[in-house]
């Protein structure tokens, strides 16, 4: 017998993989399905959370009405607001994208509060876990010294930790807390 048993595992897979493979029919390409509303929405989410340079200081929503998505939020970078657009026009069942994000001013005093901010929540030993994500849950927008923060926690505790936390940051002029706890 051979020492070498990968010709016989390579027509092992072929002949169990050849079954499953679709068989042609009459009838023709079958037509795919648009997305329903449902459908959409994780679609453009999904594709929203995949952009390269989608971070933690970056807000991006969404609005579906029809086929048409409209798109809102605050980036820091305009690139990431151009870049939404031509990802969610792209999608299978948009017809068209109203893009209504804001692109926030440059700031290096912004750029600190954003930095300061970061460490004072995701440093804190009970919000930390919020970090461990691609994307993380809470989201930080800095715009002239005023802070929001957008995203979801676990608790009213968490949410009310983020916002001391936030308001504790030197140089803060006030901190809106947009955080929704999830259901």
């Amino acid at each position: 017998m051979s020492k070498r048993p990968w010709p016989l595992l390579i027509l092992a897979f072929f002949l169990v993989a050849l079954p499953s493979a679709p068989h042609p029919t009459k009838a023709g390409p079958q037509k795919r399905q648009e997305p329903k509303g449902g459908d959409l929405a994780k679609e453009v989410r999904h594709q929203l959370v995949l952009l390269p340079y989608y971070s933690v200081f970056d807000n991006l929503g969404y609005k579906i009405e029809g086929s048409k998505v409209i798109l809102a939020g605050q980036v820091v970078r305009p690139t990431l607001k151009s870049d939404a657009e031509n990802v969610v026009k792209k999608i299978e069942g948009v017809s068209s994208v109203d893009n209504q994000i804001e692109v926030l001013p440059v700031s290096s005093m912004d750029d600190q509060i954003r930095r300061a901010t970061y460490r004072a929540i995701y440093g804190d030993a009970g919000l930390s876990r919020y970090g461990f994500q691609a994307v993380p849950s809470i989201h930080i927008i800095v715009k002239n010294g005023h802070v929001t923060l957008e995203g979801v926690v676990a608790t009213e505790q968490d949410r009310q930790m983020a916002y001391v936390r936030a308001n504790g940051v030197p140089n803060v002029f006030s901190v809106e807390n947009h955080l929704r706890i999830e259901s």
